[in-house]
């Protein structure tokens, strides 16, 4: 059986953002998927995305995650 690894994503107010049209990105494993969002989360926070969480299969893995830089 194989994992997949995918980004759910939120706004500040919490409310899942479905229609990036990423839904169905999937990353064989969790250091693709996180390479994959070092290059793309500022492409993301400006796409209104203010949190993001990582799943593995149905399994949360880590998140809700800031994508603003910290104070």
């Amino acid at each position: 059986m194989s994992e997949n690894y995918t980004w759910s994503y939120a706004r500040a107010d919490g409310t899942e953002i479905t229609d990036l049209g990423l839904a169905s990105t999937t990353f064989p494993s969790q250091a693709d998927a996180e390479a994959w969002l070092s290059q793309e989360w500022a492409t993301l926070a400006d796409a209104g995305v203010a949190t993001v969480t990582l799943q593995r299969d149905d399994d949360v893995v880590y998140g809700p995650m800031s994508l603003s830089p910290a104070d």
